[in-house]
């Protein structure tokens, strides 16, 4: 196992700059997510770690120890690919085996070696297949196992899941939570997908055109967004964002838009009266009340069942949002519809800056 330090790392190809001055720190055993949009940088990144890619500024340290001028063969690293790179005419015992074999580790250590990372990864049946004869999640066990018999300070994924189904995809995202919590050893780890980052994370970098917009444990990042781009990338379906302003009166301080008027807090700390936010509110903290409890009036426009829940579009003025509602939800188009909204749930943006604000 090993801590990972990225500091104040950068990558340039000529004028374009593709990352700004990167610095992220995993502890001993921890699971990190680069999450992004294509084009963000993270795979650059991921490259950039293994020795694939130079950096243009900065400093990489696996366990303490600079890597940027090693190769990548020996940076004690092991990396599993979106595309499997299985060699097609050897066996999945040898194509686990092989880097071993390469490395002129001696045939009883390897076959120990290759028998135990079968054993955990359920594949032990197939060590005498061709890569040909496998299913997409059994050939993404096969690219594992090669990465563990290495036993690496450091694993790298790089968008494993993307070539699976959507079942395949769950069982797979399974056995890699369930991999990581048995070997214990440091894993940084690329997708697109929001799920996977919150499911497998301990901590997760959000990124966006080369920048960390925010880097925190999944929960964090969750419940309190850095900006409205995190917000909105994080969450299905995304938060809902509503323009508006505060208003602070005898009661407290709220905020106010057409149809929406949420209590923010009780006391009487002066604000900026009138001040413009953005209230963000998730979908699933939205519940159905009668019109005297509510804090969002508006009318229903599409409803959505599907099985485990409804998704309800609600018309608020000129706003549409959406809420996540109970399955035996039984609204129709053009009704009323009153929502309430724990205070304590939702977000404030500053409209300008799209950056979180905290009154």
């Amino acid at each position: 196992m090993a801590t990972l330090s990225i500091k104040d790392v950068r990558k340039s190809y000529g004028s374009v700059q593709v990352l700004h001055g990167v610095d992220i720190e995993l502890e001993d055993g921890g699971f990190l997510v680069l999450l992004g949009p294509s084009g963000c940088g993270k795979s650059t990144l991921l490259n950039m770690i293994a020795g694939l890619d130079d950096t243009s500024g900065g400093d990489i340290l696996i366990g303490g120890r600079s890597v940027v001028d090693l190769a990548p063969k020996d940076r004690n690293i092991a990396m599993v690919f979106q595309s499997y790179a299985l060699y097609p005419t050897m066996s999945v015992e040898r194509n686990i085996g092989f880097g071993l074999e390469m490395r002129g580790v001696d045939a009883d250590q390897r076959k120990r070696a290759v028998d135990d990372a079968a054993r955990l990864l359920q594949i032990s049946h197939l060590l005498d297949r061709r890569p040909a004869n496998l299913s997409g999640g059994q050939r993404q066990r096969v690219a594992m196992g090669r990465a563990i018999v290495r036993d690496p300070e450091l694993f790298l994924f790089d968008e494993p899941l993307s070539n699976l189904d959507a079942k395949l995809r769950v069982e797979m995202r399974t056995e890699i939570k369930r991999l990581h919590e048995r070997l214990g050893t440091s894993i940084v780890y690329v997708t697109h997908d929001q799920i996977e980052a919150m499911t497998l994370a301990t901590k997760v970098a959000v990124m966006k055109g080369g920048h960390i917009q925010q880097f925190a444990d999944p929960r964090t990042i969750y419940e309190r967004p850095a900006n409205v781009f995190v917000a909105s990338f994080i969450g299905s379906p995304a938060m809902n964002f509503l323009p508006g302003r505060l208003v602070s009166d005898a009661n407290g301080v709220r905020f106010a838009a057409g149809g929406v008027s949420v209590a923010l807090q009780a006391s009487k700390q002066p604000v900026d009266s009138e001040r413009p936010v953005v209230l963000g509110i998730r979908p699933e903290e939205l519940k159905v009340v009668g019109r005297d409890e509510a804090s969002v009036e508006g009318v229903i426009d599409v409803v959505e069942p599907t099985g485990p829940e409804t998704m309800v579009t609600v018309q608020v003025g000129e706003q549409s949002i959406v809420a996540r509602l109970p399955p035996r939800f039984a609204g129709r188009r053009n009704e009323s519809i009153f929502l309430a909204v724990d205070p304590a749930s939702v977000n404030l943006f500053n409209p300008g800056s799209e950056q979180r604000i905290d009154i």
